[in-house]
């Protein structure tokens, strides 16, 4: 039986099946914890189950007295993690890479679609009594029917957003990833570069991984590049867009739209983004169904148990 932590609280039939084979604490506050309760914690236990909002950094993973063996990430993305570090320090890790797709891939479109046709700005204008009733030109948005769908990465979300768009709603696709994919079999045109992709779509959608290498790959002379009715969505890691370039673009009226689901300081959100028009902001909800959140805890479980039992894991990043 192992000691393991959540640093999150987990859908309860997740942390119930957990619970049934080994001993488990839970942050029972439910907030992110400090770089000191991480390092105590490294000390404490013998696996750690921390999330995306959790900074796992060589500090953390070189605490003094370190017991924890493995690190069972909730969620797909480890960029949060020292991977590095934790290879030197002997620390597996492992995430749950697959499980979300559908739920990420809902999502982007959804902020497509609001971003688009408006909603978030007609839903904010009806609440605080500002709307005016039915009249002709009252925000118009943009039918998405025909329109170029531009993908920066081309993993597992991505394709799967650009299924969804294309049978939903009729759009061209391309994208842009590290090199031109071998087996897709969606019809997308790869674009050489991230700077040609942004100034040919319609609409762009961020599916690349978070890190040093895409930190603001979305600055303000990429924005430039962008069409005068472009919209971006991202789902992907907020490191990826320089929110501050992005907010006032939007406030100029130099791009259409924005769609936002990752922030770079979560939960910290840009002052200025959250007075600008026409952007969705929404609060990190890509894999936020029921079905999805308690298919992540069981992928965790399955990892941990494989390490525990001397088997491989199936989602080992390090």
């Amino acid at each position: 039986m192992a000691r393991i932590l959540l640093t999150r609280r987990w859908p309860a039939s997740v942390e119930a099946e957990l619970a049934a084979r080994h001993e488990v604490q839970r942050n029972e506050s439910d907030t992110p914890m400090s770089q000191a309760e991480l390092a105590e914690a490294m000390a404490s236990f013998d696996v750690l189950c921390p999330t995306v909002s959790d900074r796992i950094d060589a500090g953390v993973i070189g605490a003094a007295n370190r017991r924890v063996r493995f690190i069972a990430n909730y969620g797909a993305g480890v960029d949060h993690i020292d991977l590095s570090a934790a290879r030197a320090a002997g620390i597996a890790v492992t995430n749950t890479p697959d499980v979300l797709t559908d739920a990420t891939a809902e999502l982007a479109l959804l902020l497509m679609l609001m971003v688009s046709r408006r909603a978030g700005e007609g839903e904010r204008e009806l609440r605080s009594g500002g709307w005016g009733g039915w009249r002709p030109t009252h925000l118009t948005g943009r039918a998405l029917q025909g329109r170029t769908l531009g993908l920066i990465g081309y993993g597992r979300i991505a394709r799967e957003t650009a299924r969804r768009a294309r049978a939903a709603l009729d759009v061209e696709l391309i994208y842009h990833s590290r090199r031109p994919a071998t087996d897709d079999d969606l019809g997308a045109r790869y674009v050489a570069s991230a700077a040609e992709l942004v100034a040919e779509a319609d609409i762009i959608s961020l599916h690349c991984p978070g890190g040093a290498e895409t930190r603001h790959l979305i600055d303000a002379a990429m924005i430039e590049r962008m069409k005068p009715n472009a919209v971006l969505i991202n789902t992907a890691r907020g490191s990826v867009i320089d929110e501050a370039a992005l907010a006032a673009a939007l406030t100029a009226g130099r791009i259409g739209g924005a769609g936002l689901d990752v922030y770079e300081r979560e939960p910290a959100v840009h002052p200025a983004l959250l007075d600008a028009p026409n952007v969705v902001l929404l609060p990190h909800l890509g894999s936020a169904t029921l079905e999805t959140r308690e298919a992540m805890g069981r992928q965790a479980v399955l990892n941990l148990q494989a390490l525990l039992e001397g088997r491989e894991p199936p989602n080992r990043v390090a």
